[in-house]
């Protein structure tokens, strides 16, 4: 008896239902085998799917009733194998199995458990976390279709740090990919550029005729156009929350069209004060310092609270975070320069184990750090085009000193300076000619 139960332990974590099969009710057996294939079956298709049509793969994974649907599937294996297994310890009759080896066989039957419906909890779980972060990061808007063959991205990076009156963006760069090829140039703006205009279709256009002066923000220049938006003029964007935006954010993507001549379709929004989280999380991230940072202070480095001392050195959340914010002993563009390198070196934490064992802390960091109005179910297709954009240089434009001067920019020279670089070489509009 005693090698029997050890059989019907082992067949019963292998292939749950064959033990009911094989020596007991075998209404249920069937109905667990029959869950059992069906599982694998599945699991079968879905690594076909990522290895052969990824794209296809990501936007079932990633559609809400799919999530939901895989939620609740792993409630019900996991309830079903946990019935199977109770029925299994049935069928082993420990009383007849050796004394020696009673409790070997019901401790195993229990890790089995735990490995086998514990697993499928833990599933379930990480389902619904999956869905709630892709909710929260990704918007409701509409799916737009290219401009001139291109979609062109509004990324912003801000900080809505504890000395700030909101969120006020640092970073301010436009990325237009080609809908096609994945070809992608993008281009830098200076926050501190001055007398912005906005597209013609933008209700800031009529309050602001000569470009973005006579504010009510300390100072008009381009990344206060954000500020502006969500303090004074709200109103003017009513639809701007049910599409995953917002006031500021929608009127900085009309500044953008009115700086570069571009139509703008979706934003992507990185905020520096959720980063900590995410450090902590992944458990640091190595970067190498190349000036000594205060912690806190004035300009005048009164007060400070800290050092970030040169080197290279695993940093946590909270040096992180004022390794990308800290802005009196550096300029704004070498902020802007460690903001971007953070970022790089956090995604080279994203390792398999990292993700695996810290999923749920990197999840809800996640969605505090981005926010992007592009729908959920246009996911698949930029993860595609991203790849494509991966394999080819990336073209760069800085409307910077000496190309443009931020305190008298030339639009229209601007408006040319980026239609020509985006514009097809030669060889593919002239034809076979």
């Amino acid at each position: 008896m005693t090698h029997r139960a050890w059989w019907l332990v082992l067949i019963n974590f292998l292939i749950p239902g064959s033990a009911q099969v094989l020596a007991g009710n075998r209404r249920l057996g069937r109905l667990g085998l029959g869950a059992t294939l069906t599982l694998w079956a599945l699991v079968i298709i879905a690594v076909a799917l990522f290895v052969f049509l990824r794209s296809a793969f990501i936007t079932i994974v990633t559609f809400e009733p799919v999530l939901w649907l895989v939620q609740g599937l792993m409630v019900a294996y996991a309830v079903l194998w946990f019935v199977l297994t109770i029925d299994t310890l049935r069928l082993v009759r420990l009383v007849k199995a050796a004394p020696g080896a009673r409790a070997w066989i019901a401790a195993a039957t229990v890790v089995l458990l735990a490995v086998s419906a514990g697993g499928a909890t833990v599933g379930a779980y990480y389902a619904g976390v999956t869905r709630g972060t892709l909710s929260s990061i990704f918007g409701g808007g509409a799916m737009e279709a290219p401009v001139d063959g291109r979609y062109n991205i509004l990324l912003l990076g801000g900080d809505a740090g504890p000395d700030r009156d909101g969120l006020r963006p640092d970073t301010i760069r436009v990325m237009s990919v080609d809908a096609e090829t994945g070809a992608a140039t993008t281009i830098g703006l200076p926050r501190d550029m001055r007398h912005t205009p906005f597209s013609a279709d933008s209700p800031l256009a009529g309050l602001y005729p000569d470009g973005f002066q006579n504010c009510d923000v300390s100072a008009c220049k381009l990344n206060a156009v954000y500020t502006e938006a969500e303090l004074r003029h709200g109103d003017l964007y009513p639809d701007a929350v049910a599409g995953g935006s917002s006031p500021g954010i929608e009127a900085m993507k009309e500044a953008a069209e009115g700086v570069t001549g571009l139509m703008i379709q979706y934003y992507v929004l990185i905020d520096m004060q959720g980063f900590a989280d995410l450090v902590d999380a992944l458990g640091g991230v190595e970067v190498t310092v190349n000036d000594r940072l205060p912690i806190g202070g004035d300009e005048q480095l009164n007060n400070v609270d800290g050092w970030i001392e040169p080197g290279t050195q695993v940093l946590d959340g909270y040096h992180a975070q004022w390794y990308a914010r800290s802005r009196h002993s550096t300029s704004d563009w070498d902020r802007m320069e460690r903001q971007n390198s953070l970022i790089e070196a956090i995604l080279t934490q994203f390792t398999p184990g990292n993700v695996l064992t810290k999923f749920e802390a990197i999840a809800q960091a996640g969605s505090k750090i981005v926010k992007t109005d592009i729908p959920q179910g246009m996911l698949s297709y930029f993860v595609d085009l991203a790849t494509k954009t991966r394999e080819q240089p990336i073209e760069s434009i800085e409307l910077t000193p000496p190309t443009v001067d931020p305190d008298d920019p030339d639009f229209s020279a601007i408006h040319e300076l980026v239609g020509t670089s985006l514009a097809p070489p030669e060889d593919e509009t002239s034809g076979d000619g």
